[in-house]
């Protein structure tokens, strides 16, 4: 019995508007062809069987990718694209247990989780960027604070500042909303900002970015962090690096040359090269018309 064994060495997807013709750079490695016969333990199809396509995962990416399906399926009558959230790593999770075809998430997939897919499916799966953010820092609108630092913002989240008047502000007690730890939103921000620490302990955990917005629209001392595509009825809080550098809001040109501090990657995950209908819902995304609607949400195209 012959064992075929699949890596994927590199993937690097892209787009290229040209003609809307749009091109997948891949290099696969095959090794170690045994034998004679075909091996059963490859990545499963990735052609939509019966014309439905599932993606779950990012609540970030849960508004948009909605008004991505209803875009596409108004343009093929034949598709249907259901979109759950539910969280990044919820997403990853039903990837990797075979219970969707794509997986969004707002943070780029674990070692980890690369070995889950590997071991399962012979292969580490298939990133593709899909549109860009910059994480936002939310204050009520009554809140005098323009910007903060990012040492700032992780003492802040750390518990170590808990005064607004210590970053400027009024003399008022800091109130910190967060999101779950199962997003990836949650994940990106203990990397990126409090450096791999653990969140205060009064940071409140709400279940999605609406609700963090949500919390912030009411909370005159509150401080909350998210998408930019919700930011919606608060205050932007710009950022700064580091003393020598300027303060800077989550606008486009900042995201696309990744000035701004906490710019970062929006993803959709499959267990390989995608195909069929995936593939032609994929491209539509990442093409001009696709591209759109990234903009119209508040988010920031790929290109």
């Amino acid at each position: 019995m012959a064992h075929l064994f699949l890596f994927v060495v590199t993937v690097k997807i892209d787009y290229i508007m040209k003609k809307t013709i749009l091109s997948y750079l891949i290099s696969i490695a095959l090794v170690g062809l045994l034998g004679c016969g075909k091996s059963s333990d490859k990545p499963a199809d990735q052609g939509a069987a019966g014309n439905t396509i599932t993606v779950k995962g990012s609540d970030t990416m849960v508004q948009l990718a909605q008004r991505w399906a209803e875009a596409f399926m108004g343009a093929d009558k034949e598709v249907s694209v259901q979109v759950t959230g539910g969280g990044s790593g919820t997403g990853v999770s039903a990837l990797i247990n075979g219970t969707t075809d794509i997986c969004m998430s707002s943070r780029p997939m674990k070692d980890k989780e690369k070995e889950q897919m590997l071991a399962k499916y012979k292969s580490a799966g298939v990133q593709v960027t899909v549109a860009r953010d910059g994480l936002t820092v939310y204050l009520h609108g009554s809140n005098p604070v323009k910007e903060l630092s990012m040492e700032q913002l992780k003492k802040i989240y750390l518990g170590q500042i808990t005064n607004w008047k210590e970053v400027g502000g009024k003399d008022a007690t800091i109130l910190l909303y967060s999101r779950e730890n199962n997003s990836g939103t949650y994940v990106f921000f203990k990397e990126h900002v409090l450096e791999n620490e653990d969140f205060a302990q009064n940071a409140q955990t709400l279940p999605g970015t609406a609700a963090v917005v949500n919390a912030i629209t009411k909370d005159p001392n509150g401080i909350g962090y998210g998408g930019a595509g919700y930011a919606k009825g608060i205050k932007e809080c710009a950022i700064k690096k580091d003393d020598a550098s300027p303060a800077l809001l989550p606008l486009k040109e900042n995201i696309d040359n990744n000035s701004y501090a906490l710019s970062r990657g929006l993803y959709f995950y499959l267990k390989g090269v995608p195909e069929g209908k995936i593939k032609s819902f994929v491209d539509w995304i990442l093409s001009p018309a696709g591209q759109e609607v990234v903009t119209k949400e508040g988010f920031f195209t790929v290109r």
